[in-house]
């Protein structure tokens, strides 16, 4: 025969004898049951045309993250490779000469993709999806450095000397930089906004304006100037905040005078190491970056 449990209640005079089969080891976690009056009260409770809209477009937004994510990333290539033939076709041309116009890449692919970057919805494999656009760029400066790929336009657009295999130093640093920033810290961090603007606006506006203004150079690095690590610091600092800024008109990070004033002293110390004569020996494409992200992880 089988075991039963006896349940007494103080306000019926009835006993209700449930099978202790049922649950033979917690009868307490027995499943609830409702008595004919609330189950009759939960199935008159209707969801509104709003609620059932609201869930229908959710999950239709859920299922269309990954061609949603994939359409911008695809939006975001077609404009670096644009952006890229631009500068390139210029470099033919012979519009500025090839030091100025490699800078001018420098400092426009990046902060242009960046400007993408809102687009990308909030799911986890959105950051990948982003990286993949100058991940290419790692393969094709890879190609082109070693040799495989010939492409006269890139040479002349992104080396300082016209040598192909330039590419495979700074240029390679480059886009690995901005890949992996892209692809760890992502939108919603300070580190990859600093890592990223000091590494093409610090970076980019030194060398333009050290090489036109910069007369008076440093004392322990005969190769920089003065007005070329201002311009560096300056230039770096005041991309930051602007990123900064668009990215909190999206939700994507918090604008503050705190994180103002971290954006100035993490650009401040990217242009005292890119001054150093370790940053020309080593590549400042590599040490301005690890600066930024080194010392934005300690105080962001």
């Amino acid at each position: 025969m089988a075991t039963t449990l006896t349940l007494t209640t103080t306000n019926a005079a009835a006993t209700t004898v449930l099978p202790h089969s049922l649950h033979p080891i917690r009868p307490a976690l027995a499943p609830a049951r409702f008595s004919p009056r609330s189950a009759s009260l939960l199935r008159s409770v209707k969801p509104s045309r709003r609620n059932l809209r609201a869930a229908k477009a959710a999950a239709m937004l859920s299922d269309d993250l990954v061609v949603h994510d994939f359409s911008v990333c695809a939006l975001a290539g077609v404009a670096a490779l644009s952006l890229l033939r631009f500068w390139g076709g210029v470099a033919k041309r012979g519009i500025f000469d090839q030091t100025t116009n490699r800078k001018l890449v420098h400092i426009s692919v990046g902060l242009v993709f960046m400007l993408f970057w809102p687009m990308f919805s909030n799911q986890g494999l959105a950051a990948i999806m982003a990286a993949l656009v100058p991940g290419v760029n790692i393969i094709r400066m890879l190609l082109v450095g070693s040799g495989i790929w010939k492409d006269e336009a890139v040479v002349k657009s992104m080396s300082r000397h016209g040598d192909y295999r330039e590419l495979l130093k700074g240029p390679l640093y480059y886009a690995a930089t901005i890949t992996l920033a892209s692809a760890i810290y992502w939108r919603t961090s300070p580190i990859s906004i600093a890592a990223i603007c000091n590494l093409c606006a610090g970076d980019g506006f030194a060398d333009i304006v050290g090489r036109r203004y910069g007369k008076q150079k440093l004392p322990y690095n005969r190769n920089k100037s003065y007005i070329g690590s201002i311009a560096m610091a300056t230039a770096g600092f005041i991309a930051s905040i602007w990123y900064m800024h668009f990215f909190s008109l999206f939700g994507l990070v918090h604008e503050s005078w705190g994180t103002t004033l971290r954006f100035l002293i993490v650009s401040l110390a990217s242009a005292l190491v890119e001054s150093l004569p370790i940053s020309s020996e080593l590549d400042d494409n590599l040490t301005v970056p690890l600066t930024s992200i080194l010392l934005g992880s300690l105080i962001f």
